[in-house]
């Protein structure tokens, strides 16, 4: 029995499915967050310039 034991703790085949699965959840999270601020960022800046092109008087020369 203690050698099974010995045994199982040397033993790391399990180890990189666990540091798979934590490196996927990492990179899913940072993306959602990258994800948030584009957005954010991105409705900002199409507000400021929707306000910026209504307020613009486009004329056309009379020919």
């Amino acid at each position: 029995m203690i050698k099974f034991i010995k045994n199982f703790r040397k033993d790391e085949d399990g180890a990189v499915t666990v540091d798979w699965v934590v490196l996927t959840a990492a990179v899913v999270a940072l993306a959602a967050i990258a994800y948030n601020q584009v957005r954010d960022g991105a409705s900002e800046l199409a507000g400021n310039v929707e306000s910026a092109l209504s307020a613009v008087k486009v004329t056309t020369p009379d020919i």
